[in-house]
């Protein structure tokens, strides 16, 4: 974690301190933001026209609610969780993900009273404390969107990873590739988890998995590392392994996604890596670097582990971060100029006071106006005018403020016109377009 910095001045050797965002956090500066706010456009939008409503969780919850929720083996109870004490003794941590407190919140203000399927979505920041890296921070936002309730059928998980398309295709995303698998359910699992055991238990695998192996073998097939891509390579496949059930589940999946065009590979390596997943499992990748955009799946057993009552669910979370890098990479976000605006000019004292209503009699009529009060000198405040790219400068001095006019420059043509205040509005808008 980055420290402040510490300058010596002077002979008396004060100390000044530099402060600077922790490791792997970082600011959303004021250029950057329309690109987000276009991210967060389309995500309310597509949301929405799946009949999707927001919500809010807070920040904070039990840490409790993530140990029996993510699961107490998942790197992210183990090594990622940022939890405190309180003075009264509560265990809390900021949020690292956001399944968990969606259905939190649906078991706690009974939703299960209202019409079902109930479709939620979000879009707020998380926090995992993680190796920080490109597209990859401590401090991150989602997009998310989650089915809870209703019946147990594959047109849910089929309708999140239609969303999810058509929400990385608003983005010009367009070049991705939905790697889906099934991991099976309560019925299948355990005996695919058998011979999973049977297989890996004479192989030599990297540390992280020989504690796996022990407390969730599936994780074995979601692992990386140089050591254990070979053996799981071998491994014997869960598409072998499932139970009527769950092929049915998969196949009515895999015909939904046919019916509306939607490519897929099946990909019996694909596990994701939390807990309370369960069937289908999805992820969606960039064909051009296999970077993984978004990911998902079935998880109906979540509502039972939290206390609640058993009920299906699907959903599906992508990181905005990494969204907004590969669509600037793909040219299907670009950085927006800034909106021109009429910028005002005052000349003196008297005019600097006036100018202020002037600005909002301007704005009640929809017309942005930039200006530099603070300035007094008419050169300098042209300047800033022409740096800003304004189309058009308004120039009000005292002899203008007597004679209740202003002066219209263009600031392409250097062009003025004196106009009485009353048609200044107007004669503005008429100009502007």
């Amino acid at each position: 974690m980055p420290k402040a910095k510490i300058q010596k001045t002077n002979n008396k050797e004060k100390e000044k301190v530099s402060f600077q965002t922790p490791r792997g956090m970082r600011d959303i500066l004021p250029y950057e933001w329309p690109l987000w706010e276009k991210v967060y456009r389309a995500a309310k939008e597509v949301a929405e026209s799946y009949n999707f409503v927001k919500i809010v969780t807070p920040v904070l919850e039990q840490t409790d609610l993530f140990v029996r929720g993510v699961g107490e083996s998942t790197d992210i109870v183990e090594k990622e969780m940022y939890s405190l004490r309180t003075k009264g003794g509560d265990r809390l941590t900021l949020r690292p993900e956001g399944t968990v407190p969606a259905v939190r919140a649906y078991i706690q203000h009974g939703m299960h009273k209202l019409p079902q399927p109930v479709r939620l979505y979000y879009l707020e920041p998380f926090f995992r404390h993680e190796n920080p890296q490109a597209g990859r921070y401590r401090e991150f936002y989602q997009f998310g969107l989650e089915v809870l309730g209703g019946e147990n059928d594959p047109i849910y998980d089929a309708q999140v990873i239609i969303a999810t398309s058509r929400f990385l295709e608003e983005l010009k995303l367009k070049d991705t590739i939905v790697h889906i698998n099934s991991i099976g359910c309560r019925v299948c699992r355990p005996n695919y988890i058998r011979k999973l055991n049977e297989y890996y238990k004479s192989k030599a695998v990297c540390k992280d998995c020989d504690r796996r192996l022990e407390s969730n073998p599936l994780r074995l097939l979601d692992c990386k590392n140089s050591i254990c891509e070979p053996v799981k390579a071998g491994a014997p496949s869960i598409l072998d392994n499932l139970c009527s059930a769950c092929k049915a589940h998969l196949k009515g999946v895999l015909e939904f996604l046919d019916e509306v065009s939607i490519s897929y590979t099946l990909d019996p390596m694909l596990v994701r890596g939390l807990d309370y997943y369960s069937r289908t499992v999805f992820e969606i990748v960039s064909g051009s670097d296999n970077l993984a955009l978004a990911g998902g799946g079935r998880y109906d057993y979540l509502a039972e582990m939290l206390g609640g009552r058993s009920m299906p669910a699907v959903g599906m979370a992508a990181g905005v971060e990494r969204l907004i890098e590969a669509a600037v990479a793909a040219g299907g976000l670009v950085q927006p100029k800034p909106k021109a605006r009429i910028f005002l000019v005052h000349v003196g004292e008297i005019t600097k006071r006036k100018a202020l209503s002037l600005i909002e009699e301007f704005r009640r009529h929809g017309v942005g106006v930039t200006e530099a009060l603070g300035k007094d000198s008419l050169s300098a405040q042209l300047e800033r005018a022409a740096k800003l790219g304004a189309p058009l400068a308004l120039i009000f001095g005292q002899k203008e403020a007597f004679e209740e006019s202003i002066i219209i420059r263009d600031m392409s043509t250097g062009v003025q016109e004196p106009v009485p205040l009353e048609k200044a509005v107007e004669e503005v808008k008429k100009r502007l377009h």
